[in-house]
């Protein structure tokens, strides 16, 4: 996990992930499919669901004024990391051959740091990322692929892009701390525990 977070904080991934083209089998025409009930697809549906709303929930509950925030120079911003997830969602996707679904800026991450446009990436990318879960047959789950010098399974992958994105969230929980943001589903449950004791 370490060599994967080293070389998607490098320059040449990032350029590598913005730099790619439409993919034909993600156009907005084709219809998606229903949504597994059982199986892996499933499994990772779920945990994708509920790191995508926590980190989208966050980003939300972050003020837009702390999105330049940083805990040290050299290190990545608040938007930075936003934007660094967003690029994860397309970057991992194309170890299994699918594309983003536009042709993007290579130094987006640090471009885009606007809160409502950041947000908007995201959502995005989940969207993205959402599709190809469901798109994606039980049958190719079994296909190999070389993925940062390791020969692995789109099953794999598919893993590695979520481990990514709940490495990020453990970052921007602790980032949100750091700016005084209680997270949002944490907030919920300490209403929930003062409203029972006030009782």
């Amino acid at each position: 996990m370490y060599l994967l977070m080293k070389r998607l904080a490098t320059a040449a991934v990032l350029s590598a992930m913005f730099a790619m083209t439409i993919y034909a089998g993600d156009a907005k025409s084709d219809k998606t499919p229903a949504v597994p009930k059982t199986g892996f697809r499933a499994d990772m549906l779920m945990q994708l669901d509920n790191v995508q709303k926590k980190i989208e929930n966050l980003a939300a509950a972050v003020p837009a004024e702390s999105y330049s925030w940083r805990p040290a120079e050299g290190v990545r911003s608040v938007s930075e990391v936003y934007m660094h997830i967003a690029g994860g969602n397309y970057f991992l996707l194309t170890f299994i051959g699918i594309k983003p679904p536009k042709k993007m800026d290579p130094g987006i991450e640090k471009s885009v740091t606007d809160k409502p446009a950041v947000t908007e990436h995201l959502k995005a990318s989940f969207e993205h990322l959402r599709n190809a879960v469901l798109k994606i047959s039980d049958k190719d789950l079994e296909k190999t692929t070389e993925m940062f010098g390791n020969t692995v399974t789109y099953r794999n992958a598919l893993i590695t892009a979520l481990v990514h994105l709940n490495e990020h969230l453990g970052q921007s929980i602790a980032y949100a701390r750091m700016n005084g943001v209680v997270p949002p589903w944490t907030a919920a449950e300490q209403a929930a525990a003062a409203k029972k004791d006030s009782k």
